[in-house]
């Protein structure tokens, strides 16, 4: 009798700490891992969130760049972090890519990371330097038809969604582009208007700016649908590449262990923040549409997207450096 009772002690004593934990969650600050350099979607969405989480829970929430290896070094960092929700990622699109495009991974995408909530997806724009002589999809592709290998573009870092954006249009139009990786967004502007390179594959926050400005020239959207950012801009599927669509998207993951309680709460907690007016209305000046799905809806979708990005992967033919 006496030892189903100590078992039975011990038992309690191994759970305690983790439901009083999920009892007065959150009782110290918040990690957010933002797995790309400062200034990019990834950052600038972690950033918002992390902002009215902050109000919400009425606990600090810090933004940590943790940049590499395509936003692998920051996904591995909290796939291996304590499952308490205190350490969370701003994950997405270059994720699920990533499954099929890295060889060998340090953590399974499903199997080590819990989807959370989704907050926001939204297509990039294709800009090209002002001085390339092309005005539309079709200009670009006529014009990299006439010189194979010769127009260069750049990303935020090979098998990200806007490197991919630009191999497909490759595959789909029959050229021949360089690509050049960096390791920010941030670098890729830079280098961009200062025509080092003549064209990329960008998202709104980071472009939009330039375009304005008449510094960059948008000559498509990637997504399926035009933008209400950019209306007289068309998507390079109606530019002449039918069914052309990349679409980037971003949520909240944490380790796969993270008590069921603590994803409902976050998934709630986000949830209402990203739905708020003044969210919302900032979301979408960046382009983005705000989304909400349930942590299982999350987790079906991401499940998706990776099997989906499997086949753009093959088809494209990309490959790291």
């Amino acid at each position: 009798m006496l030892a189903p009772l100590r078992c039975l002690c011990l038992f309690v004593l191994c759970v305690a700490p983790v439901a009083g934990s999920a009892q007065d969650y959150p009782n110290k600050p918040l990690r957010l891992v933002a797995p790309f350099s400062p200034g990019g979607a990834t950052d600038v969405l972690a950033r918002i969130v992390g902002q009215k989480l902050n109000e919400r829970m009425g606990q600090p929430v810090v933004v940590e760049n943790r940049v590499g290896a395509g936003g692998n070094i920051g996904a591995e960092l909290v796939a291996k972090s304590t499952p308490d929700g205190y350490t969370l990622l701003m994950g997405g699109v270059p994720h699920a890519i990533g499954a099929s495009l890295y060889n060998k991974l340090g953590y399974d995408m499903v199997k080590d990371l819990s989807a959370v909530a989704e907050v926001a997806s939204f297509p990039s724009m294709i800009v090209l330097h002002p001085s390339l002589p092309a005005k539309s999809i079709k200009d670009l592709v006529a014009l990299a038809k006439s010189k194979p290998g010769q127009l260069n573009f750049g990303s935020a870092g090979n098998g990200s969604p806007n490197h991919l954006a630009l191999e497909l249009l490759d595959t789909m139009a029959g050229v021949k582009m360089t690509h050049i990786p960096y390791k920010g967004a941030g670098q890729v502007v830079g280098d961009l208007l200062a025509g080092q390179l003549q064209l990329a594959s960008m998202g709104f926050p980071v472009a939009m700016p330039h375009v304005q400005a008449g510094k960059l020239r948008a000559i498509a959207v990637t997504g399926a649908a035009r933008s209400p950012l950019l209306p007289a801009i068309p998507t390079v599927s109606e530019s002449g590449l039918p069914g052309f669509d990349v679409t980037s998207w971003y949520g909240v993951f944490a380790p796969a262990a993270l008590a069921k309680d603590l994803v409902t709460r976050l998934n709630n907690e986000i949830s209402g923040a990203i739905t708020a007016p003044e969210l919302k209305e900032r979301l979408t000046a960046l382009g983005a549409e705000p989304s909400t799905k349930s942590p299982a809806e999350f987790s079906q979708y991401v499940r998706d997207e990776i099997v989906k990005w499997a086949k753009v992967v093959k088809e494209s033919g990309a490959k790291l450096d």
